[in-house]
Formats: C-alpha cells, structure tokens, sequence
C-alpha cells in the first residue's frame, strides 16, 4: 500500500520546526462540594501532567513518527523551559537551535480539568501564562542563526506560529530566502495572511482560523469554503492548502501545472466524538510535513494527517501519533476496504 510506504520512509526525513514552544499542563480534581464563599465548584487535586504544546508539539509528534528533528525557537530559563529542553534531550534531539533567555517566560497553557472517579473529566478553565513582551533583538538574531544554519539540513521546514514572537512573517522570510526550493509548511493561528512573502509552500489553517482571515463564515457552505480557499491559495501564492474542519474532515486545495485542482474533500477518520482536540492541529501539519518530505503527493499527505488526526483526537490531553499506530490504522483501513 503506497500509504504504508510513505510512513516507512519517515525515518530517513530530518524536519526543521521554527516556532513558539509552549507547555501544556493539565491539573485533574474531583468534584467535592460547592464553595460557601462563591457559586463555584471546589476541586479536590489528583494529579498534574505536563506535556509539550503549540511547536514542541509538533515536534514531539515528529520524534515519535521516528523523523530527525532539528527544532529553533525560544524557551525561558525557567521550569516550564528547562522542563522542555530536558525532554527533547532525553528523545535525542538536537537543540542548539533552541535560544534560553533569561528574560524570557516560557508559555505555560494551563487546563483545569474536573471529574468523579468513574466519569469522564470536563474542562472547566484554562489559564494561559504569555511572555510579557517581544522577544529581544538578540534573542531574534540567535533564532535567525539557527533556523537558517539547521534549515539547509532539513528535508522540509515546518513554520509554527503562535503569535508568541519565535515566528513571525519577516522572520520566515528573512530565513528562507536563501533556501531555494525547499519545501515550507505554515500553522499560524492569527496571521497567516501575513505570510504573503515569506515563501511559504502551504498552509494548515482549521476552518475558523480561514474565517478569521477574511472575516466571513464558512458553516455549511461549501461554495464559501471554496471560495475563501481559492483565495487563501493565490493570496499567499500556495502550491496547497489544507483546511481541517474538525467532524467535517478536512480540505485540499492544490495548484498543478493545468492550474488549480478543484478542492478535494477526505471526510473524517474514525470517530467524530473526540476524547481530546487539544494539539491536534499540530499533529497535522507534522503528518503532513514528514509525509511531502518523504515524497508524497499533497493527496496523499493530506489522507495521512486526516488519519494521524483521527488517531490523536481520541487520546486524551496533548497526545503524538506512533508510525506503529498510524501503520496499524492504514492496515486496518485497507483490509476493511478489501
């Protein structure tokens, strides 16, 4: 099965992510009683899990994918960031690309999650600690080091902007002008317009994040959603575009040589009642990057992050897709065809 090989191949992919690294935390409790001293529920602490988020999600998702991951960006000199460095460490990965400023705070993205001992848990607040300001000029000068010295090792860079200032447009710019045709994938939640003249090859914008862009509604209108992509496509110069549409699957716009493709629509994989959205977007663009690297088509890059995404939305908290779970589900997949 040609997917099958695909994913055989990732291991021989080295994958440069430029991008804001945050903590995800999860702290559990149990419904106790309601507070006296306000109308709020007062949780007894279980436990706490600490995972990586945003970019070191994504690649962490591409460690266990089993691709060489060559990671640049910035972390505080604080728990949250030594926490991370030590777990990249520990996986093996190269993180001299990862700038430590002491001025720096690391973003920690903290969920409360709330439950009885035999029912599942709710979240019921997060709460998000932001660095307090831009990154400092230095700081920036050392990231564009790194992105472009360990970019040119790199099979596909991958962009992962969070708006916290490790990525950003000029930034992309200024560091892929001088890598020719490499190939640039794109996960930027606020300003992915703004990449007009970065180079980028294509995005993975989720549906509400393509509305944000041009402020107008997609809902169930399949015109619109063609319409906003086909815009997307030629505003920012795009050989493709996925968009994931959460139960709805996702997306494929795609340029070839006779012009654009009309968009191609891969429904969901597996369930559309999740455990756990959280860092699934990430999971995507990782899947899909790894998979144009060891070079797949954009369609069928496209049907192993819908699957990869399929698979980490049933876990619960910040989870990664295995190349052993992903084969398992194309297996699965091909017999249940047969």
């Amino acid at each position: 099965m040609r997917l099958i090989e695909i994913v055989g191949a990732f291991s021989r992919q080295t994958i440069c992510v430029i991008g804001d690294f945050v903590v995800d935390e999860f702290v559990s409790g149990e419904i106790s009683r309601v507070s006296r001293e306000a109308p709020v529920l007062i949780l007894r602490y279980r436990r706490r899990e600490v995972h990586p988020g945003g970019a070191a999600n994504a690649v962490n998702n591409l460690a266990d994918l089993g691709a060489r991951v060559l990671p640049v960006g910035i972390v505080g000199d604080d728990e949250g960031g030594r926490s991370l460095l030590d777990y990249f460490r520990a996986k093996g990965l190269n993180v001299s690309g990862v700038q430590r400023a002491r001025e720096w705070t690391t973003a920690l993205k903290t969920r409360y999650l709330a439950g009885w001992t035999h029912t599942t848990e709710q979240q019921v607040l997060r709460v998000d600690r932001e660095p307090p300001a831009d990154v400092p000029e230095r700081v920036q000068q050392g990231i564009r080091r790194a992105a472009r010295r360990l970019a040119r090792d790199a099979g596909a860079v991958l962009i992962s902007d969070y708006g916290l200032g490790a990525a950003t447009p000029a930034l992309a710019a200024g560091i892929l002008r001088g890598l020719g045709s490499k190939r640039v994938m794109l996960d930027s939640r606020y300003r992915m317009l703004e990449y007009r003249d970065a180079g980028v090859t294509a995005a993975t914008p989720n549906e509400a994040e393509l509305e944000a862009a041009y402020r107008s509604s997609v809902g169930s209108d399949a015109a619109k959603l063609e319409q906003l992509g086909g815009r997307a496509m030629a505003d920012l110069d795009l050989d493709a575009l996925v968009v994931t549409r959460g139960k709805d699957g996702l997306s494929l716009f795609e340029r070839t040589v006779q012009g654009s493709h009309p968009p191609r629509h891969i429904p969901i994989y597996g369930s559309d009642t999740p455990v756990d959205v959280t860092g699934a977007g990430d999971t995507v663009i990782a899947v899909f990057t790894l998979a144009i690297a060891a070079g797949a088509t954009y369609l069928e890059a496209a049907h192993l992050a819908n699957y990869a995404g399929g698979i980490v939305v049933m876990k619960p908290r910040t989870a990664t897709v295995t190349r052993a779970a992903l084969e398992s589900a194309l297996r699965r997949e091909a017999t249940a065809q047969r």
